[in-house]
């Protein structure tokens, strides 16, 4: 039958139809994702809507149709004129999760071109946009003509998303946000896939969080929506795989905008702080995977020991660098990192116990992050570029009692009171030995096994 033929669609309907619990086609998606980037379908009905879907979930056909229908709903990014095959990271959110800074380099300094469209702080989670903003100069809000420039240039390119790159998941993620509608596989997944399809990606490799300070705890979501992205974006035709990562800490030893940076420069220097490990491990195998699906590797093993190489011989600082430049930042603040952190207030915090750091509520440090000036309570706020927490012990290891624990760098005295009081409740002490560390890749989820989770659990989400 012909479009001019079929049955107008009508918001209220489809709205009636999935609270009930039934299936929609890919027309009735259609409509719902064109109404939401066009404005033609009111903000109340999109609401309502997407509560019906927290509420029954989405089928993997719906989740497969609604995450299209969102890359499709506005322009999008062609990487192939560049002549490399095009490669991105996504992480799901974590605390001082700051492995964009060196896993786009390393990849870059390997021959893969990384078209990386990232986000501001929101929640517990920094924002890889307002840690690089902290670079004077640094221009995030590049166009696409830009954006293609840079990346021939330079192999790499962090950006923000423009106003016509995926509309429909700007509004619809707006309104999740405000509804408490967010925490729904389905959703989630298009979201963050229509963003990096719209990229015109050839490959894409997934950091899941898992652990306390990840967006979904249980271990058993995380899993589900790792093998779901998965299996969508190779629906797609996008090379995929996920990686379930620890965030049962922060990752490396800071948590801020400038300082991240700052922790990130050293390594590309090829220091290697202890405390340090485990940001630098993560990168070296988000890399080589990165490496291996762009084609310049036989497998992961092999991408890491070629980005191993690159953080040795100082290609992926080269790399980092050119991009720093070339998008309007100011090299000059890498000549002395201590110097060029300028926090308003600073202040040290001592451990008020002794024994071991049993635990840590890394949703609860995010928080604290959040309450220095590092991040926003809500979308368009403001962020304070030196404000952040170097932690000086990390878990498991012993402190005595006074030993610093931590220094907090904030935009007031009173944004330090706040962050170190969240900070005392978030870690536990014990006088035991705690169990070791969970792995830092728990597992990996690719075209081959990520199909058979899905089954395993219904067709549901």
């Amino acid at each position: 039958m012909s479009s001019s033929t079929e049955t107008p669609l009508h918001a209220v309907d489809l709205i009636r139809k999935k609270r009930d619990g039934e299936t929609l086609t890919a027309r009735e998606i259609q409509f719902l994702v064109t109404g939401a980037a066009t404005g033609s379908i009111p903000q109340e009905q999109l609401t309502a809507w997407l509560m019906a879907v927290w509420l029954r979930g989405l089928g993997l056909d719906e989740v497969r149709a609604l995450t299209l229908a969102m890359r499709d709903s506005g322009e999008k990014f062609d990487p192939h004129s560049l002549g490399k095959v095009a490669v991105d990271k996504h992480s799901t959110g974590g605390v001082g999760d700051k492995t964009s800074f060196l896993v786009a380099p390393l990849a870059a300094a390997c021959g893969v071109a990384v078209p990386m469209i990232s986000g501001r702080a929101l929640g517990h989670t920094g924002g890889t946009l307002d840690k690089l903003e902290s670079i004077p100069g640094f221009r995030t809000a590049l166009s696409l003509a830009e954006f293609e420039s840079v990346l021939r240039k330079c192999g790499a390119s962090i950006v923000s998303q423009t106003p016509k790159l995926v509309p429909a998941d700007r509004v619809l993620y707006a309104l999740r946000d405000r509804t408490a509608t967010v925490e729904n596989a389905g959703l989630i997944c298009a979201s963050i896939l229509s963003k990096k399809l719209a990229a015109g990606l050839d490959a894409l490799v997934l950091d899941v969080k898992t652990g306390s300070g990840a967006f979904l705890r249980n271990y058993k979501d995380a899993e589900f929506l790792a093998a779901l992205m998965v299996a969508t974006a190779e629906a797609a035709g996008t090379r995929t795989v996920a990686l379930l990562t620890d965030m049962g800490q922060p990752l490396g030893y800071t948590a801020g905008n400038w300082i991240e940076i700052a922790e990130c420069i050293t390594l590309l220097r090829g220091e290697r702080p202890s405390a340090s490990e485990d940001l630098r491990e993560l990168s070296l195998i988000l890399a080589g995977w990165m490496i291996h699906l762009g084609g310049h590797a036989p497998s992961a093993e092999a991408g890491y020991r070629s980005a191993e190489r690159a953080l040795a011989k100082g290609s992926a600082l080269t790399a980092f660098l050119k991009m720093i430049e070339a998008q309007g930042g100011d090299l000059s603040v890498f000549n002395d990192l201590k110097a060029s952190h300028k926090p308003a207030a600073t202040t040290v915090l001592a451990a008020w116990d002794s024994g071991y750091i049993a635990e840590m509520d890394t949703t609860a440090i995010g928080w604290a992050v959040q309450r220095t000036g590092a991040g926003r309570e809500k979308a368009g706020e403001p962020v304070d570029p030196n404000a952040g927490i170097e932690f000086h012990a990390k878990r498991c290891a012993h402190i005595e009692k006074g030993q610093p624990f931590a220094t907090l760098y904030g935009t007031s005295r009173a944004h330090l009171a706040e962050a170190e009081a969240l900070l005392r409740s978030a870690i536990h002490f014990s006088h035991e030995l705690p169990p070791a560390t969970p792995q830092l890749v728990s597992r990996i989820f690719t075209a081959e096994n990520a199909q058979a989770r899905l089954i395993a659990v219904g067709s549901g989400t």
